[in-house]
This record gives structure tokens, C-alpha cells and sequence, in this order.
């Protein structure tokens, strides 16, 4: 990420190996100023897999002219856009069959004339070509290697006419996804997120937009929703969708980072399921709001569950949900989309009933494994707590692949661990019975989001510990002990 007018960038990216087919490099993109000849970066970071850039151990530009003056180079070692340099060489492709023929003799000032006429037409179109595929990869490689050159916040272009321009300054970068990346933002005297999605994501925009319009989607366990902006144009066109901030972030790096006690694990849980529930709930019509349809999320994993301040949560990224109108087919055509770790047997089979309850349930396996996650990291546990560890990150490590999973939930029938100490707390052990239940193999028997609901509700309310004790938790996560004369 360069600023301007800095001469280099100050930071390091190590490039990560997401597919053994491909192969990373380094790059470098510049711009010289014809007069000053004063050097300024633009982009520095990890480049896609190019053939052009194999065996190359030094950055360095051949093209003989530039077009905007911007200059590109890409290499295939170590820190090799540490250093970087322009030596112009002129590169003619022959035209010409690979059979060879005898030419008669050319004049001079003819042959001199397609020489030069050569040496210009040949570089521009390479500038254009090269250009045109290094943008297209910039924005494509999100959908290998989740994520995304990061600019400083420029001058923005005139969005188009149908949606306002509202002045808001991208400051931080907080997540990269698999649709793009979510900036913290100042919009006026507020800090919101934005999400901005690259063009060829354009539908999952679209998607999350329609339901967060949807009636009576103004819920305090969604993620609040604000507007969205279309910027730029053509290839370089992004489309952001404006959302409330939460400085927690995700539940899944907050647990990464952090334990949570029994009334936060509670209070987390009941939020968390509450607003699954409101997404799959069917609402009629009434005075104040339209029709709210069914829907379902189809990517529910801890990274789309955002933790507020007060420690509930919120449901987040909608870019692969469901409308079900009622007496309409669903109308997808490919059922196993998601996250491979929480997919449930069905998906992972290929073998999804297209219905709405069939959608609902592969949503409420994913519910159960958040639960796991949440379980792993309270400290009522009898013993001590482990590090944090993804579901099934035991059993097929960080980067499954489909036959992985495959193998280990279809085949094995195998889920995360539930370890003796869990099942020494009562509250944990009901939270255990419940997350089992959630994630069973028979998709019909799992539990619906209303009854996770209302278990964890009735956990956080009262814990039994002993026949005389009883522990109350209030709406602030003040613990209450009183005497009952029976239970």
C-alpha cells in the first residue's frame, strides 16, 4: 500500500501459497513524471500466477513506452520488488507463418518505415493488453486468494445517477472475504463499515442489498443496514454496501483473542440464534411493514456473526442467501455453495432437497458448530481451555478440501470434539446436548433456530447448580444468587 508522493513502500506481505498449482510473484506498478523524471509508487505487493514472471529474479521493466505513464513489473524471488528499473528494449512479435519464404529485396526507407511503425503499434498494445489483464486478475484473485490490493483513499469518481454520493472517507481495512473487503469508515460525525465489493462481484451486492430491504429486516440482531453506493465505472467500478461498525469484529477472531465467561457465552448464543430465527421467520404484512419472506443464509459461520459492544450478536454478509416467495421455486440451480468446514452432509453430498425447510436445517448444522466454537472458549469448563481451533480443524486441518470434508463429515460422520470437561457444567452440558442435536446427520431431526432460542434463553435465565441454589442472570449480565426452598 503506497501513499503518495512516498518513494517506497514500508511494509511486508508474505504470499501465500493457496493453490500448488499456482504459483505467487512479487510486483511493482509506477509512475515517472516525463518532466521531473521524479519516480512515485503506486502498488507493491503479491502477484497471480504468470508465466511472464517466471524466472525472473530482478523487477524490471522491458516495454518501451508507458501509456499514462504508469509502469508494471513482476518477478519470482524473495523481496525482488525490493528494487526495481525501466530498461526499454524493443520487442517486435513476427507476423509472419513459421514457414520460412524468400523476400525479395525491401528499399530502405520502406523496411525503415515498418520498423518504426512496428516499434510504436507493438509497445501500446502490449501497455493495453498488460493492463487490461493486470486489473482483471487484481480484482479476480479474490476468488482464489481472498483478497485485495489496498489503496490509500483517493479522489473518488462520480457514482452513477440512480445512487447519492455520500462523503465518506475509507480509513482501515478490518477483514478481507470471499465478495471483498470491509473498510472502517468515517461518514460525517459517524464511523460505519463498508463493504466493498470488486465488479465481478456485482451480484452478491445485489443479493445483500435485496435483503436487507426486505420487510421488517430493521432487526437489533441483523446488522444494521445504511445505503449503497455504486463508484467508478467500467473495469474499475466498485460497488459498496454501508453498514453499522462493531469494533469486536467477528465472533470467530474475537475468540481467537479472547475467553468469554458463561453470561457472555449465553448472551452471545441466545443473540446469535435469535437472529437466525428472525431470517428464517415468515412475517405477515401489517400496518408498518410489508411482507417479510423467509430466508436463508446459506453461509452461517462465526465469521458472518459480529459481536457488538455489549456482547451480542449480530448476523452479518448475506451475499449467498435465499428468498423463498411463497408459491415460487427457489430458483437456484447450485445447492452447494458455502464455507467447506460447515457444510452440512447434505450439501457436501451434492443431495439438497430444494425446498425451504431443507435450506433452513443446513443453516441450523452450521448454528451447531458456532456453538462448538463458542463452547471451546468459556471458562466454565472443568479444565483447562485450549486454543482456539476451527470445526473439523483437527481432523482436516486449515485448508480442507472437498473430498476432505467429504471424507471426514459424509463417510466418518465424524463433528468437532466434545471433550468430559464440558459435560461436568450442567449449563455447558445442555449447550452440548443442544449444538448435537443441531448438527445430527438426519437433517429433519435437527433443532429449528426458534428452539435454540429459547434452550439458551432458559439457561441464562436460571442455571440449576445444586437442589437449593439457583443462579439468575439479568438482562446486564449481573449475576443474582438467591436460596429456593425447592426446586
Amino acid at each position: 500500500m503506497c501513499a503518495e508522493n512516498e518513494q517506497e513502500c514500508s511494509g511486508r506481505e508474505e504470499c501465500v501459497q493457496h493453490d500448488p498449482d499456482k504459483r505467487n510473484h512479487c510486483y511493482v506498478v509506477w509512475i515517472q513524471n516525463n518532466t521531473t523524471k521524479e519516480t512515485t509508487i503506486k502498488l507493491k505487493g503479491c502477484f497471480l500466477d504468470n508465466t511472464d514472471c517466471y524466472g525472473k529474479p530482478f523487477c524490471v521493466e522491458n516495454n518501451m513506452e508507458r501509456k499514462n505513464d504508469y509502469f508494471f513489473c513482476c518477478c519470482d524471488s524473495t523481496m525482488c520488488n525490493q528494487n526495481f528499473s525501466w530498461v526499454p528494449q524493443p520487442t517486435i512479435k513476427s507476423t509472419e507463418p513459421s514457414v520460412i519464404h524468400e523476400l525479395e529485396p525491401m528499399p530502405n526507407a520502406k523496411q525503415q518505415a515498418i520498423t518504426l511503425a512496428l516499434l510504436i503499434a507493438i509497445p501500446i498494445l502490449l501497455t493495453i493488453s498488460l493492463f487490461s489483464f493486470w486489473w482483471l486478475y487484481r480484482r479476480r484473485k479474490l476468488g482464489y486468494f481472498n483478497e485485495i490490493p489496498t489503496l490509500e483513499p483517493v479522489p473518488l469518481p462520480q457514482p452513477s445517477p440512480n445512487l447519492g454520493l455520500r462523503p465518506i472517507q475509507l480509513l482501515e481495512i478490518k477483514a478481507r472475504g470471499r465478495f471483498g473487503a470491509v473498510w472502517k469508515a468515517q461518514f460525517k460525525n459517524e464511523i460505519v463499515a463498508v463493504k466493498v465489493f470488486p465488479i465481478q462481484d456485482k451480484q452478491s451486492w445485489q443479493t445483500e442489498q435485496e435483503i436487507f430491504k426486505l420487510a421488517h429486516m430493521d432487526h437489533e440482531d441483523i446488522l444494521h443496514f445504511i445505503g449503497v453506493e455504486k463508484r467508478g465505472d467500467n473495469l474499475q467500478a466498485e460497488f459498496w454496501l454501508i453498514t453499522a461498525y462493531h469494533e469486536k469484529g467477528s465472533l470467530c477472531d474475537y475468540l481467537k483473542a479472547n475467553i468469554v465467561t458463561w453470561p457472555e457465552m449465553c448472551r452471545i448464543a441466545e443473540s446469535m440464534a435469535r437472529g437466525l430465527m428472525h431470517l428464517h421467520e415468515e412475517i405477515p404484512a401489517n400496518k408498518a411493514d410489508g411482507y417479510k419472506p423467509a430466508v436463508a443464509h446459506r453461509d452461517f459461520k462465526s465469521k458472518n456473526v459480529l459481536l457488538k459492544a455489549d456482547m451480542s450478536a449480530c448476523i452479518a454478509d448475506f451475499g449467498l442467501a435465499l428468498i423463498f416467495h411463497p408459491g415460487k421455486p427457489c430458483g437456484d440451480t447450485h445447492g452447494q455453495v458455502g464455507t467447506r468446514r460447515y457444510m452440512a452432509p447434505e450439501v457436501l453430498e451434492g443431495a439438497i432437497n430444494f425446498t425451504r425447510d431443507s435450506f433452513l436445517r443446513i443453516d441450523m448444522y452450521a448454528c451447531g458448530l458456532v456453538l462448538w466454537e463458542l463452547a471451546s472458549r468459556c471458562t466454565v469448563q472443568n479444565g483447562p481451555i485450549g486454543e482456539y481451533r476451527l470445526p473439523f480443524e483437527d481432523e482436516v486441518g486449515l485448508h480442507p478440501t472437498l473430498e476432505d470434508m467429504q471424507e471426514s463429515v459424509v463417510h466418518k460422520k465424524e463433528r468437532p470434539l466434545i471433550l468430559e470437561t464440558w459435560r461436568k457444567h450442567p449449563g455447558l452440558s445442555s449447550i452440548c446436548d443442544t449444538m448435537e442435536e443441531c448438527w445430527d446427520h438426519d437433517a429433519e431431526a435437527r433443532l429449528s433456530a426458534s428452539c435454540v432460542v429459547e434452550r439458551v434463553a432458559t439457561l441464562g435465565r436460571a442455571l440449576v447448580l445444586n437442589s437449593t441454589t439457583l443462579i439468575r442472570v439479568d438482562n446486564t449480565n449481573e449475576i443474582i444468587t438467591t436460596k429456593e426452598s425447592s426446586m
